[in-house]
């Protein structure tokens, strides 16, 4: 289509994503949303992102006055001196003056006096782009719905023709609805937050594709970021499984030579049974080939995981400085599933990562906002961002910590496992009154494995694993019994 190669940005890198690479020039586009959603800050990012090119922007302001606009806007670090400012709002003293008119000053209760002061100054600055704050406030003056709504008509025709790109922003309420807004504008973008996640939605943009879903955004001091969801498109990628070892010549013999890359494993087990160590040695294994991996853990911090490795001969902090392994913390109950996959996604565009690992699926599961649907949500991001992952040549690594010390045996919890090509699987055993574990493997989408079960040790020089346990039974359960001997 012709004319989506006439592109502008937001301003905003992640909604630029979202919509296709930006806002189709001379167009008018609606920003909606409740107090504090940040629908004036969206306006400063696409104001300074125009004046960034040297181009010619506009803010019209019907609600904050222009002096307070420039200060909240400095606080935020955005440069407002190349944006020139239409201050509408009442003049000082003139509540004191006359009560019973707090909006605007009586002599432009009509529209008509601000319809001529816009059009005036459009006329006269000829700007590219303009941001309107808050197209609401002319439903307040006007005599009925039709005349709001030829009026405003006419404004935003006036605007796109003079060439500029119309940004408006609309409050949400229900005394005041702007449907008329919404059927007047080529795109709307609806903003919402509730007391712990913010977000945004794309829910009509005429003339391009976009990315209908819902998005995680953040405001902070910067201004606003947005974090795509990562999208599933279903389709069947190329990839390369070359084996990948895990250093550990029993565990490769079990593996039929290790890991295929590009798949997804999921280590399963009880708590402080191994299954973070076990997947880092396939990262230690990596950094050997100069490879870089990386660490997403809800479950330790990045110095508890540097000592414990360093205990059992892996030199997880020779590999963080040499720039072969990165360690990220997560705190699931401040970042988003969404920011999440964006800084994956980030680590493996930027430092071309070939290894993956989630610690643990429990933690993310935590991150889900929405209670009563997060098992689905969770599986469904999950679902995403693996096969983004392999897509890009990327081995998963899914660390699943399963309730049961022993007992009833189980692989996953969060009905995860049909996600994996590979599942290894630990387990606590009670031999003649001591602890011990086992590991197995459980399904190898690509290949053949080994069906046997080796005991393994985590031991100050690394992993070990014994022998196969071909003299017990019942190792599942937990409580395994000697085969009696003929």
């Amino acid at each position: 289509m012709e004319e989506q190669a006439d592109r502008i940005s937001t301003g905003i890198s992640g909604l630029d994503e979202i919509l296709q690479g930006g806002f189709l020039a001379n167009r008018t586009y609606l920003i909606r949303g409740g107090p504090g959603t940040g629908k004036t800050t969206l306006g400063f990012h696409f104001l300074c992102a125009g004046a960034s090119n040297d181009e010619r922007t506009l803010f019209i302001t019907l609600t904050e006055p222009e002096n307070r606009l420039r200060q909240d806007a400095l606080q935020k670090g955005f440069d407002l001196n190349q944006v020139n400012f239409l201050d509408l709002t009442p003049a000082p003293g003139l509540a004191a003056e006359d009560s019973s008119y707090s909006v605007f000053e009586p002599g432009e209760v009509e529209q008509e006096p601000l319809l001529n002061k816009i059009i005036t100054t459009i006329n006269e600055l000829k700007p590219k782009r303009v941001f309107l704050d808050c197209i609401s406030q002319f439903q307040y003056l006007a005599h009925d719905t039709f005349q709001f709504r030829k009026q405003i008509l006419s404004l935003t025709r006036l605007i796109v023709d003079q060439g500029a790109t119309l940004l408006l922003s609309s409050e949400v309420s229900k005394l005041v609805p702007d449907d008329d807004i919404q059927f007047l504008c080529d795109g709307i973008i609806n903003l919402n937050y509730n007391q712990n996640r913010r977000w945004l939605q794309v829910v009509k943009f005429r003339g391009s594709d976009f990315r209908y879903d819902i998005h995680s955004l953040r405001a902070d001091k910067s201004g606003i970021s947005v974090y795509p969801k990562l999208p599933f498109d279903g389709s069947v990628k190329e990839h390369n499984y070359e084996m990948i070892s895990s250093g550990i010549p029993e565990l490769d013999e079990m593996l039929h030579g290790g890991l295929e890359r590009s798949t997804s494993t999921v280590i399963s087990g009880p708590t402080g049974i191994g299954k973070t160590t076990l997947g880092v040695q396939f990262m230690k294994e990596a950094a050997g080939r100069g490879e870089r991996s990386a660490i997403y853990t809800f479950e330790e911090g990045e110095g508890f995981l540097l000592r414990h490795c360093e205990a059992v001969n892996i030199p997880v902090r020779a590999m963080v400085e040499r720039g072969t392994l990165s360690i990220t913390k997560v705190n699931p109950l401040e970042l988003s599933p969404d920011e999440l996959s964006f800084k994956i996604r980030h680590e493996v565009e930027q430092m071309e990562t070939k290894i993956v690992m989630i610690d643990s699926i429990s933690g993310y599961r935590i991150s889900f906002e929405d209670k009563e649907h997060e098992g689905f949500e969770m599986i469904r991001h999950l679902h995403a961002l693996i096969e983004y992952l392999k897509g890009k040549g990327v081995t998963v690594l899914l660390i699943n910590e399963i309730q049961n010390i022993t007992g009833d045996f189980k692989i996953s919890e969060h009905g995860i496992s049909y996600l994996a090509d590979n599942v290894i699987f630990l387990r606590y055993l009670e031999m003649r009154g001591e602890m011990r574990k086992a590991l197995g493997v459980l399904k190898k989408r690509l290949s053949n494995f080994e069906k046997y079960l080796c005991e393994i040790e985590i031991t100050n020089f690394g992993l070990k694993l014994g022998a196969p346990l071909n003299e017990l039974r019942g190792i599942l359960t937990g409580n395994p019994e000697f085969l009696v001997k003929d």
